[in-house]
Protein backbone atom coordinates (compact mmCIF):
# COMPACT_ATOMS: atom_id res chain seq x y z
CA UNK A 1 0.00 0.00 0.00
CA UNK A 2 2.47 2.37 0.19
CA UNK A 3 3.07 2.98 -3.35
CA UNK A 4 -0.08 4.50 -2.87
CA UNK A 5 -0.76 8.23 -2.75
CA UNK A 6 -3.53 10.45 -2.20
CA UNK A 7 -5.57 12.29 0.10
CA UNK A 8 -4.42 15.11 2.78
CA UNK A 9 -3.59 14.55 6.65
CA UNK A 10 -6.81 15.59 8.91
CA UNK A 11 -5.73 19.87 10.31
CA UNK A 12 -9.13 19.90 12.71
CA UNK A 13 -5.94 19.99 15.69
CA UNK A 14 -2.88 20.04 15.97
CA UNK A 15 -1.76 16.80 16.67
CA UNK A 16 -3.67 15.42 13.84
CA UNK A 17 -2.07 17.59 11.76
CA UNK A 18 1.63 16.48 12.89
CA UNK A 19 0.80 13.12 11.92
CA UNK A 20 3.53 11.59 9.48
CA UNK A 21 1.92 10.60 6.43
CA UNK A 22 4.28 7.67 5.65
CA UNK A 23 2.87 5.87 8.42
CA UNK A 24 1.20 2.55 8.12
CA UNK A 25 0.34 -0.05 9.88
CA UNK A 26 -2.02 -3.06 9.48
CA UNK A 27 -3.35 -5.84 12.54
CA UNK A 28 -5.53 -8.74 12.30
CA UNK A 29 -6.88 -10.94 15.39
CA UNK A 30 -8.91 -13.83 14.77
CA UNK A 31 -11.66 -14.92 17.15
CA UNK A 32 -9.88 -17.27 18.04
CA UNK A 33 -7.05 -15.21 19.43
CA UNK A 34 -4.56 -15.18 17.24
CA UNK A 35 -2.96 -12.06 15.38
CA UNK A 36 -0.79 -10.67 12.83
CA UNK A 37 0.48 -7.54 12.42
CA UNK A 38 2.58 -5.24 9.84
CA UNK A 39 4.44 -2.19 9.60
CA UNK A 40 3.47 0.80 11.68
CA UNK A 41 1.10 -1.38 14.01
CA UNK A 42 2.63 -1.01 17.23
CA UNK A 43 3.04 3.04 16.68
CA UNK A 44 0.16 4.76 18.76
CA UNK A 45 -2.16 7.33 17.99
CA UNK A 46 -5.55 9.03 18.99
CA UNK A 47 -8.40 6.68 18.29
CA UNK A 48 -10.78 9.95 17.31
CA UNK A 49 -13.62 8.60 15.77
CA UNK A 50 -13.13 4.86 15.86
CA UNK A 51 -14.25 5.10 19.55
CA UNK A 52 -17.92 5.63 18.47
CA UNK A 53 -18.79 1.89 17.96
CA UNK A 54 -17.79 1.24 21.49
CA UNK A 55 -19.53 4.23 23.58
CA UNK A 56 -22.13 2.76 21.58
CA UNK A 57 -21.90 -0.62 22.95
CA UNK A 58 -20.92 1.11 26.66
CA UNK A 59 -24.26 2.76 26.41
CA UNK A 60 -26.15 -0.31 25.61
CA UNK A 61 -24.96 -1.96 28.21
CA UNK A 62 -25.49 0.63 30.88
CA UNK A 63 -28.71 1.41 30.01
CA UNK A 64 -29.89 -2.41 29.08
CA UNK A 65 -30.30 -1.18 25.26
CA UNK A 66 -32.06 2.16 26.37
CA UNK A 67 -29.73 3.63 24.30
CA UNK A 68 -31.47 2.41 21.42
CA UNK A 69 -34.72 4.70 22.36
CA UNK A 70 -32.47 7.72 22.55
CA UNK A 71 -30.32 7.56 18.93
CA UNK A 72 -31.41 6.51 16.39
CA UNK A 73 -29.90 4.04 13.65
CA UNK A 74 -30.57 5.20 10.36
CA UNK A 75 -27.52 6.37 7.63
CA UNK A 76 -27.55 10.61 6.65
CA UNK A 77 -25.60 10.43 3.69
CA UNK A 78 -24.12 13.93 5.55
CA UNK A 79 -21.04 15.15 7.20
CA UNK A 80 -20.12 13.26 10.46
CA UNK A 81 -20.00 16.68 12.39
CA UNK A 82 -23.45 18.41 10.33
CA UNK A 83 -25.76 20.40 13.10
CA UNK A 84 -28.98 18.50 12.18
CA UNK A 85 -30.79 16.02 14.30
CA UNK A 86 -33.97 13.77 13.48
CA UNK A 87 -36.92 15.24 12.42
CA UNK A 88 -39.72 15.51 15.09
CA UNK A 89 -37.90 13.17 17.65
CA UNK A 90 -34.46 15.33 18.31
CA UNK A 91 -32.38 12.04 18.15
CA UNK A 92 -29.12 11.96 16.63
CA UNK A 93 -29.48 10.19 13.39
CA UNK A 94 -26.86 7.39 14.44
CA UNK A 95 -24.32 6.86 17.15
CA UNK A 96 -21.39 6.88 14.21
CA UNK A 97 -22.08 10.57 13.98
CA UNK A 98 -20.82 13.14 16.29
CA UNK A 99 -24.32 14.09 17.79
CA UNK A 100 -24.84 10.54 18.20
CA UNK A 101 -21.85 9.49 19.81
CA UNK A 102 -21.53 12.58 21.94
CA UNK A 103 -25.12 11.55 23.38
CA UNK A 104 -23.78 7.96 23.95
CA UNK A 105 -21.12 9.33 25.64
CA UNK A 106 -23.26 11.35 28.16
CA UNK A 107 -25.23 7.84 28.46
CA UNK A 108 -22.25 5.95 29.62
CA UNK A 109 -22.30 5.58 33.70
CA UNK A 110 -21.80 8.78 36.38
CA UNK A 111 -22.35 11.03 38.18
CA UNK A 112 -20.04 14.00 36.24
CA UNK A 113 -17.43 13.70 33.48
CA UNK A 114 -14.45 12.39 35.01
CA UNK A 115 -16.62 9.46 36.11
CA UNK A 116 -17.90 8.39 32.71
CA UNK A 117 -14.62 9.15 31.11
CA UNK A 118 -13.16 6.94 33.31
CA UNK A 119 -15.75 4.13 32.85
CA UNK A 120 -15.19 4.30 28.97
CA UNK A 121 -11.35 4.33 29.56
CA UNK A 122 -11.69 1.34 31.76
CA UNK A 123 -14.69 -0.06 28.74
CA UNK A 124 -12.17 0.70 25.80
CA UNK A 125 -9.34 -0.97 27.71
CA UNK A 126 -11.59 -3.74 28.43
CA UNK A 127 -12.27 -4.04 24.77
CA UNK A 128 -8.01 -3.66 23.74
CA UNK A 129 -7.64 -6.14 26.27
CA UNK A 130 -4.60 -3.78 27.86
CA UNK A 131 -4.78 -0.53 29.85
CA UNK A 132 -4.98 2.20 27.46
CA UNK A 133 -4.53 6.02 28.15
CA UNK A 134 -5.26 9.66 27.10
CA UNK A 135 -3.68 12.01 25.61
CA UNK A 136 -4.54 15.24 27.47
CA UNK A 137 -2.92 17.53 25.04
CA UNK A 138 -5.44 16.00 22.54
CA UNK A 139 -8.46 16.00 24.66
CA UNK A 140 -7.92 19.77 25.63
CA UNK A 141 -8.01 20.66 21.93
CA UNK A 142 -10.59 18.00 21.02
CA UNK A 143 -12.86 20.13 24.04
CA UNK A 144 -11.76 23.53 23.61
CA UNK A 145 -11.79 23.45 19.71
CA UNK A 146 -14.62 21.07 18.83
CA UNK A 147 -17.24 24.00 18.26
CA UNK A 148 -19.55 22.09 15.74
CA UNK A 149 -19.38 19.35 19.00
CA UNK A 150 -20.82 22.03 21.29
CA UNK A 151 -23.62 23.56 18.80
CA UNK A 152 -24.53 20.09 18.38
CA UNK A 153 -24.70 19.10 22.48
CA UNK A 154 -26.40 22.92 22.90
CA UNK A 155 -28.99 21.91 19.90
CA UNK A 156 -29.81 18.24 21.67
CA UNK A 157 -29.88 19.95 25.20
CA UNK A 158 -32.63 22.23 23.57
CA UNK A 159 -34.68 19.18 22.32
CA UNK A 160 -34.59 17.36 25.75
CA UNK A 161 -32.60 14.65 24.18
CA UNK A 162 -29.42 15.35 26.22
CA UNK A 163 -29.87 16.13 29.73
CA UNK A 164 -26.51 16.70 31.28
CA UNK A 165 -24.61 20.29 30.40
CA UNK A 166 -23.29 20.37 27.17
CA UNK A 167 -20.03 21.12 28.23
CA UNK A 168 -19.86 17.99 30.59
CA UNK A 169 -21.24 16.29 27.18
CA UNK A 170 -18.27 17.39 24.60
CA UNK A 171 -15.60 16.46 27.69
CA UNK A 172 -16.13 13.16 28.22
CA UNK A 173 -16.82 12.56 24.23
CA UNK A 174 -13.45 14.76 23.61
CA UNK A 175 -11.70 12.32 25.86
CA UNK A 176 -12.47 9.34 24.42
CA UNK A 177 -11.70 10.24 20.85
CA UNK A 178 -8.04 11.36 22.71
CA UNK A 179 -7.73 7.90 23.92
CA UNK A 180 -4.49 6.41 22.39
CA UNK A 181 -4.27 3.20 21.00
CA UNK A 182 -2.28 1.49 18.35
CA UNK A 183 -3.37 -1.07 15.45
CA UNK A 184 -2.49 -4.04 16.65
CA UNK A 185 -5.07 -3.03 20.12
CA UNK A 186 -7.75 -1.51 17.85
CA UNK A 187 -7.70 -4.73 16.21
CA UNK A 188 -8.56 -6.92 19.16
CA UNK A 189 -11.24 -4.50 19.60
CA UNK A 190 -12.96 -4.96 16.51
CA UNK A 191 -12.40 -8.86 17.21
CA UNK A 192 -14.17 -8.64 20.20
CA UNK A 193 -17.02 -7.75 18.68
CA UNK A 194 -16.63 -9.61 15.56
CA UNK A 195 -16.23 -12.91 18.97
CA UNK A 196 -19.59 -11.54 19.86
CA UNK A 197 -18.36 -9.35 22.74
CA UNK A 198 -15.63 -11.77 24.26
CA UNK A 199 -12.35 -10.63 24.02
CA UNK A 200 -10.26 -13.43 22.02
CA UNK A 201 -7.16 -12.41 23.32
CA UNK A 202 -8.16 -12.05 27.52
CA UNK A 203 -11.29 -14.43 27.19
CA UNK A 204 -13.18 -11.52 29.32
CA UNK A 205 -16.54 -11.27 27.82
CA UNK A 206 -16.91 -7.28 28.04
CA UNK A 207 -20.53 -6.71 26.09
CA UNK A 208 -23.26 -9.38 25.45
CA UNK A 209 -23.62 -11.09 22.36
CA UNK A 210 -26.80 -9.11 21.68
CA UNK A 211 -24.94 -5.45 21.94
CA UNK A 212 -22.06 -6.59 19.98
CA UNK A 213 -24.51 -8.05 17.21
CA UNK A 214 -26.17 -4.35 17.27
CA UNK A 215 -23.05 -2.44 17.18
CA UNK A 216 -21.25 -4.44 14.28
CA UNK A 217 -25.18 -4.09 12.67
CA UNK A 218 -24.82 -0.13 12.82
CA UNK A 219 -21.24 -0.36 11.91
CA UNK A 220 -22.24 -1.71 8.52
CA UNK A 221 -25.03 0.80 7.34
CA UNK A 222 -23.35 3.95 9.20
CA UNK A 223 -20.00 3.08 9.94
CA UNK A 224 -18.11 5.02 7.14
CA UNK A 225 -20.50 7.78 6.56
CA UNK A 226 -21.78 8.99 3.48
CA UNK A 227 -19.53 6.56 2.09
CA UNK A 228 -20.99 3.07 4.27
CA UNK A 229 -22.64 2.01 0.81
CA UNK A 230 -19.63 2.32 -1.20
CA UNK A 231 -17.72 0.54 1.37
CA UNK A 232 -20.19 -2.30 1.69
CA UNK A 233 -20.26 -2.68 -1.63
CA UNK A 234 -16.48 -2.84 -2.39
CA UNK A 235 -14.89 -4.07 1.07
CA UNK A 236 -18.18 -5.88 2.44
CA UNK A 237 -17.05 -5.77 6.52
CA UNK A 238 -18.75 -3.74 9.21
CA UNK A 239 -16.19 -0.81 9.75
CA UNK A 240 -15.44 2.50 11.47
CA UNK A 241 -13.17 5.49 10.07
CA UNK A 242 -11.43 8.15 12.11
CA UNK A 243 -10.28 11.25 11.09
CA UNK A 244 -7.04 10.12 12.46
CA UNK A 245 -6.71 7.77 9.23
CA UNK A 246 -7.66 4.59 11.49
CA UNK A 247 -9.71 2.00 10.22
CA UNK A 248 -11.62 -0.38 12.77
CA UNK A 249 -12.84 -3.92 10.90
CA UNK A 250 -15.28 -5.99 12.39
CA UNK A 251 -16.04 -9.38 10.45
CA UNK A 252 -18.02 -11.28 12.83
CA UNK A 253 -17.31 -14.51 13.72
CA UNK A 254 -14.08 -14.61 11.82
CA UNK A 255 -11.39 -11.70 13.04
CA UNK A 256 -11.18 -8.32 13.58
CA UNK A 257 -8.51 -5.36 11.67
CA UNK A 258 -7.31 -1.94 12.17
CA UNK A 259 -5.45 0.02 9.52
CA UNK A 260 -3.74 3.73 9.89
CA UNK A 261 -2.54 5.45 7.61
CA UNK A 262 -3.70 9.54 8.17
CA UNK A 263 -3.98 10.79 5.01
CA UNK A 264 -7.95 10.98 3.98
CA UNK A 265 -10.32 11.38 1.15
CA UNK A 266 -12.89 13.83 1.16
CA UNK A 267 -15.00 11.67 3.18
CA UNK A 268 -13.05 11.45 6.09
CA UNK A 269 -11.68 7.65 5.26
CA UNK A 270 -7.83 6.68 5.45
CA UNK A 271 -6.94 6.15 1.41
CA UNK A 272 -4.39 3.65 2.20
CA UNK A 273 -6.92 2.32 4.24
CA UNK A 274 -9.47 1.85 2.36
CA UNK A 275 -7.23 -0.05 -0.45
CA UNK A 276 -6.07 -2.12 2.36
CA UNK A 277 -9.28 -3.37 3.92
CA UNK A 278 -10.19 -3.73 0.22
CA UNK A 279 -7.23 -5.97 -0.40
CA UNK A 280 -7.71 -8.25 2.74
CA UNK A 281 -11.21 -8.39 2.01
CA UNK A 282 -10.86 -10.38 -1.33
CA UNK A 283 -7.65 -12.46 -0.30
CA UNK A 284 -9.43 -13.81 3.07
CA UNK A 285 -12.74 -13.53 1.43
CA UNK A 286 -14.53 -11.82 4.17
CA UNK A 287 -17.23 -9.59 2.17
CA UNK A 288 -20.42 -10.24 3.93
CA UNK A 289 -22.03 -10.93 0.73
CA UNK A 290 -19.30 -13.41 -0.76
CA UNK A 291 -19.84 -15.23 -4.12
CA UNK A 292 -23.12 -14.86 -5.12
CA UNK A 293 -22.68 -16.68 -7.94
CA UNK A 294 -23.50 -19.58 -6.38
Amino acid sequence: MREHGGGAVDDSIPALAAADPEMLGVALVGVDGSTSSAGDAGTPFSVQSAVKPFLFALALVDTDGGALDRVGIEPTGEAFDAVKLESGTGRPPNPMVNAGAILTAALVHGGSADERSERILRGLSAFAGRPLSVDEDVAVDEHLLGDRNHALAHLMRSEGTLTITADDAVAAYARACAVLVDAEALAVMGATLAAGGRNPVTGELVVPPAVARDVVSVMATCGVYDGSGRWMRSVGVPAKSSVSGAIVLAAPGILGAAVISPPLDERGTSVRGHLAAELLSAELGLHSFGDLSG
